[in-house]
């Protein structure tokens, strides 16, 4: 059975309570991890990258050199490729980077990263985390308290003290429970979540 620590935001451990064997202690399948991340990274991509082909380059029209007598290679345009402001061969052009992933694998994966940070010992529950305005100084210090600099910090509704304090924190990211994902879970080191979202996360994702 895993097991987390409850801090309070001081940094005192208030209890330890047991994670849902569900979600926190399956086998972690490290295909869909890989596959869950590798769909992340190429969602994220814009694909507006482009170049222009000889057709589309300005120039061209009179042949550069005759064909003969010079003793250069034959030139039929200054649109081609080797010539400065030619046109570029096979370059990138825009296209559609997006790659689907399955429902049921999709939340495997997101199962087996959790499932991973308990093996790890990495999953932190926070009884409550409030800030009454958004200092970064302030979310910083918590995050210290309970040894958790690099984080992803989960609520369960959002919480835009939370959020804008955590952002300009470099190595921790705010996150609500609709909104993690398994790329952002594994590249912090740990996962920090309040005890209200821990509650939510067994409901949605079970």
């Amino acid at each position: 059975m895993s097991k987390a620590k409850v801090y309070d935001m001081s940094g005192k451990v208030i209890e330890e309570i047991e994670l849902d064997e569900n979600i926190f202690g399956i086998e972690p399948n490290v295909n869909a991890m890989h596959f869950a991340v590798k769909s992340r990274l190429a969602n994220l991509r814009q694909g507006t990258h482009s170049t222009k082909v000889k057709s589309e380059v300005s120039g061209g029209g009179k042949k550069p050199l005759r064909q003969k007598g010079t003793g250069n290679a034959r030139q039929g345009s200054t649109r081609s490729a080797q010539w400065i402001h030619g046109g570029i061969v096979f370059g990138p052009k825009p296209r559609n980077y997006r790659l689907e992933i399955p429902k049921k694998l999709k939340r495997l994966a997101l199962k087996s990263s959790l499932s991973s940070k308990a093996q790890d010992e990495a999953v932190i529950v926070i009884d409550k985390l409030e800030l009454s305005e958004a200092k970064t100084k302030k979310m910083a210090e918590i995050l210290k308290n309970i040894g958790a600099e690099s984080a992803l910090v989960v609520t369960a509704e959002k919480d835009e003290n939370v959020v804008r304090a955590t952002n300009n924190i470099k190595g921790a990211l705010a996150a609500t429970v609709g909104t993690i994902n398994t790329y952002d879970i594994l590249k912090y080191e740990k996962f920090v979540v309040t005890r209200e979202a821990l509650s939510k996360v067994s409901e949605v994702y079970a």
